[in-house]
């Protein structure tokens, strides 16, 4: 009797021994592929002030649409995709320009650094270079330009479940060779190249989402 309830006890301690092994590899694959999609608003950067072009502080929309890995608990990359529509202010002269996007990031996830938070909400930076496109539309539709950006951000998340979260995204573009470009005596308007953006979305699980 004494013998059976050992084997018995052993088994229980292998069960909740494997379980437990597998939960925690769950939790790893649900972070290690993720989608996300996000929706906001932009202000492009005026090159010259006083010129009689320049944007709304608010332009919509703003969209991305993107895929990241993590390698591990903290470090990971991602590839995203964005594009954004801006117009004149009232005030300014007539003209409305996209702007598309696409950049190769790092990622940070600072939960080890920023513990006191609560544990659904997380902080997460971003970085890495890219490629920008601009088309101007109306008369100055032949007016486009491919450069160089630098993008850097900041995400706040939310976790609703294993499986997805809410953010929120501030992010900066920065362009260093944009010099010359769009001024306004040969091209309409003005545009420094450097664009901020603030949006909302959501993070999806791509992988261990059997488990969620």
């Amino acid at each position: 009797m004494a013998k059976y309830i050992k084997i018995e006890n052993l088994c229980w301690m292998l069960f909740l021994t494997i379980l437990t092994t597998s939960t925690t590899f769950a939790q790893r694959d649900v972070e290690k592929w993720k989608a996300q999609l996000a929706v906001g608003i932009n202000n492009p950067i005026d090159k010259i002030k006083n010129d009689g072009f320049y944007t709304k502080y608010i332009n919509f929309p703003t969209l991305s649409i993107g895929v990241q890995h993590m390698f591990s608990e903290n470090w990971g990359a991602k590839l995203d995709l964005n594009y954004a529509r801006s117009s004149n202010a009232e005030s300014s002269l007539e003209f409305k320009l996209n702007y598309t996007r696409i950049n190769a990031q790092a990622i940070y996830d600072f939960k080890d650094l920023i513990n006191f938070l609560p544990d659904r909400v997380g902080l997460v930076g971003h970085a890495g270079p890219g490629v920008s496109m601009t088309k101007p539309l109306g008369e100055y539709v032949n007016n486009t330009y491919t450069y160089i950006n630098l993008l850097a951000g900041l995400e706040i998340h939310y976790r609703v479940a294993e499986s997805y979260s809410f953010y929120i995204d501030g992010s900066y573009a920065f362009s260093p060779f944009f010099n010359q470009k769009y001024y306004p005596e040969t091209d309409g308007f003005s545009f420094h190249g450097d664009i901020m953006y603030i949006m909302v979305g959501v993070s999806i699980s791509l992988s261990g989402c059997h488990y969620c």
